[in-house]
């Protein structure tokens, strides 16, 4: 099976063109194989590139445990790279199938290859009931968590998969590894949830860590930028334009008078490699 390594401000997942490749029999399982960092090829998890009969491909994302998501925003714009990049639709706009929906991404070209995407991620799913969450609030804003004996404030956003965005005074230092694992499984989550740690620079910038659930820690998460541009607004913390700094790079987001949040940021391709199976 041939596949292609690619990350968008370090958030990287192994691509399968469908186009050229059979969609695998197991991508849960191969997820898992692939994404280990020891004995596979390493990564965030899996994407399948499919055709799509209302888009010009469907994107189908595999967390590292082998849980399918339904959305990644980081990887979506790879998504959009590699069609371009590879011949397979030479557009300047593209419309991706998503679990999401169908998504509309701007490509940026540099000598005849993409370096940036801009995505239309859609509208913020604002209800507790669809996050889903059963925190109170219609988002839940600066709602208290329990976690053991400690109490946190938290605002939970969904942008087609469950985020919840808490403030801490240094993001280096927040308890990620040790804290997230925990907030992800948390009942009051029944899909578990994505955990981003947030530390407020200005109204119009934030430093951000990510623990998404599948995957641990991340050095990026789109929709997790998105989910805190969201949250920042509605607790009043950020203006509606947010520069989002992540380990593995810098993110720009806009609330638009629209209602849809934009997400601009890298894609890189790395290295293609033929993979057997084990």
């Amino acid at each position: 099976m041939r596949f292609t390594k690619m990350q968008g401000a370090g958030n990287d997942y192994v691509y399968v063109d469908c186009f050229a490749e059979p969609v695998p029999n197991d991508p849960a399982a191969l997820s898992r194989q692939i994404s280990d960092r020891h004995f596979g090829i390493g990564s965030d998890g899996l994407i399948l590139i499919t055709p799509s009969s209302v888009a010009d491909a469907r994107m189908r994302m595999f967390n590292a445990d082998g849980s399918e998501s339904q959305m990644c925003g980081n990887g979506v714009r790879c998504v959009a790279k590699y069609l371009y990049d590879h011949g397979i639709a030479r557009k300047r706009t593209l419309r991706i199938e998503t679990g999401r929906g169908i998504l509309s991404l701007d490509v940026e070209t540099e000598d005849d290859s993409v370096r940036r995407v801009r995505v239309d991620m859609g509208e913020p799913i604002l209800e507790a009931a669809r996050i889903p969450t059963t925190l109170p609030g219609h988002p839940p804003i600066n709602a208290v968590l329990k976690l053991d004996d400690q109490e946190i404030r938290v605002t939970c956003v969904s942008m087609g998969n469950p985020h919840c965005v808490l403030y801490v005074e240094d993001v280096e230092r927040a308890p990620v590894r040790e804290m997230g694992p925990r907030i992800e499984t948390h009942e009051c989550f029944p899909e578990r949830v994505n955990v981003e740690f947030v530390q407020l620079c200005s109204r119009g910038e934030v430093r951000m860590r990510v623990w998404e659930r599948g995957s641990g820690e991340t050095w990026a998460c789109g929709t997790g930028a998105c989910a805190v541009a969201v949250a920042g607004v509605l607790s009043g913390r950020t203006d509606h334009r947010l520069l989002a700094h992540l380990r593995g790079g810098d993110l720009r987001l806009d609330w638009g008078t629209d209602g849809h949040v934009y997400l601009t940021g890298p894609a890189v391709e790395v290295f293609s490699g033929e993979w057997r199976e084990q």
